[in-house]
């Protein structure tokens, strides 16, 4: 039924709804699914497609359109050898048509998966394949190649060229180009997922990130071999030029220079080596905001509990399990511009955690517990001696919201509560969407029902903008 709208909208709102689904990470279908659930909850639905067609798709409708920033840039596309080669045919015809100029380049495997010809069309240019070719090379085109373009995209990345890339290899002409590029890289992975998961794959990726390569990707689902499914296939066209356009942004950011610590997700508090106590927290908001205050310029090290959500594209993460381990990696990172502390941080562990599982005997009585309190993580940075200028922290309650987020102000240390209601008639914990209240000594602000990456984005730039006035 989803596709079947989708076919039917107009060419205009279908490239809306592209652009919206690419920047959330997910397929049209799953966009309108969502889109289609969001409406219930302020318009009664009589034709979901009219109401697609009126209503905005995505934030900033009106304004300069994102893409335009690709109007005349060069990028040079790096085409490998994997299946989801065929992409890259689309993620040509996307780029061009946003303005940019497409160079592309094909390994000798990409020519089993798409032809130079095919790739020429769209591109509507040379395709290059070889290092050695007698008509490029005489003005030694590899290093003119990497030169002349404003971006490098790897896409499909495989197994094969991060391991090239990774240990400086240069014997054919991607490898080569790589090696001499002074420019930007971004790389789009695919692979199966047992060669992603793989111990050469994760050392070679880690190196790269390390050496200042950008990722997208890899997305989680089913592979093209049969019966085979995770992590591995290659982000979508559309994903793939959101991220270009981040990239080749080179408007002033608000937040540049600035350094933020943040804590997301649960804690898990072990009892014993199999059983733990935990909360319902799925790190959705917290991983939202470090992405939208990197998207704004800001260094942020996130510090997350256990979340099964990837890490947000461009931020520095330290994953722990307990609140000790969160405690000790927060206080590590400071001092910093800014503390923003979203993880749902467990109040209590056991005092006597066993070594071994804990198992039932035979008219026993169930094991006692004795519980003592973890560390007040928010109350630690909003008094320490090193704090930074801004602490906002958040209050998840199922009762008498404000009062205990005026407690937890006073209390803490923060100049910001950002309280929420998780009773679990909301569907807050674990959902896509909040509704928050800014609490701070001057007042309450509350905020409509939005969705989290809303809330994130509009969270971010009061903080770009209370830290402009602090410096002030």
């Amino acid at each position: 039924m989803a596709s079947i709208t989708i076919r039917n909208l107009d060419d205009a709102t279908k490239e809306k709804l592209r652009l919206r689904a690419a920047a959330h990470g997910r397929s049209m279908e799953e966009e309108v699914r969502l889109l289609l659930g969001e409406m219930t909850h302020d318009v009664a639905l009589s034709s979901p497609v009219s109401h697609l067609r009126s209503a905005p798709l995505f934030k900033g409708e009106g304004k300069k359109n994102p893409a335009q920033f690709l109007a005349g840039r060069d990028i040079l596309l790096i085409i490998g050898g994997g299946i989801a080669a065929y992409k890259c045919l689309d993620l040509i015809r996307r780029l061009r048509e946003r303005g940019a100029h497409v160079r592309p380049v094909l390994t000798k495997a990409a020519e089993e998966f798409v032809t130079p010809l095919s790739v020429g069309a769209l591109a509507a240019d040379k395709v290059f394949t070889e290092l050695f070719s007698r008509e490029d090379e005489h003005d030694i085109g590899h290093i003119r190649l990497s030169r002349e373009a404003d971006l490098i995209v790897v896409a499909p990345a495989t197994a094969d060229l991060m391991a090239k890339m990774a240990n400086g290899l240069a014997n054919d002409l991607a490898s080569a180009v790589l090696m001499a590029t002074d420019k930007p890289v971004l790389i789009a992975p695919a692979m199966n997922p047992r060669m992603w998961n793989h111990p050469a794959t994760r050392r070679n990726r880690a190196t790269l990130a390390k050496d200042g390569i950008w990722f997208v990707g890899p997305n989680s689902g089913e592979m093209a071999e049969s019966g085979e499914s995770g992590a591995g296939r290659m982000a979508e066209p559309l994903e793939i030029v959101a991220a270009i356009e981040k990239l080749l942004d080179r408007r002033p950011k608000p937040l540049s220079g600035k350094t933020i610590v943040m804590t997301s997700g649960p804690t898990h508090e072990p009892i014993d080596p199999v059983r733990y106590i935990a909360n319902r927290s799925s790190g959705k908001q917290g991983h939202a905001i470090a992405a939208a205050l990197a998207q704004l310029g800001a260094t942020v090290h996130l510090v997350s509990g256990p979340v099964t959500i990837p890490d947000p594209e461009g931020v520095s993460v330290v994953h722990v399990e307990s609140a000790r381990e969160m405690r000790d990696a927060v206080e590590q990172l400071l001092p910093a511009d800014a503390a923003v502390m979203v993880a749902a941080v467990a109040d209590w562990r056991t005092a006597n955690e066993a070594g071994e599982k804990i198992k039932k005997q035979p008219g026993e009585t169930a094991p006692a517990l004795q519980m003592v309190e973890n560390p007040d993580i928010l109350a630690g940075v909003g008094h320490n001696k090193q704090r930074p200028r801004l602490v906002v922290g958040f209050a998840a309650e199922t009762q008498d919201l404000l009062a205990n987020a005026r407690k937890k102000l006073d209390n803490k240390g923060a100049d910001w509560i950002v309280a929420n209601d998780v009773s679990h008639t909301t569907g807050v914990m674990g959902g896509d969407r909040n509704a928050v209240r800014i609490v701070t000594r001057s007042g309450i602000e509350e905020w409509p029902d939005m969705s989290k990456e809303e809330v994130a984005e509009r969270l971010a730039a009061r903080i770009a903008a209370a830290l402009r006035t602090i410096e002030v």
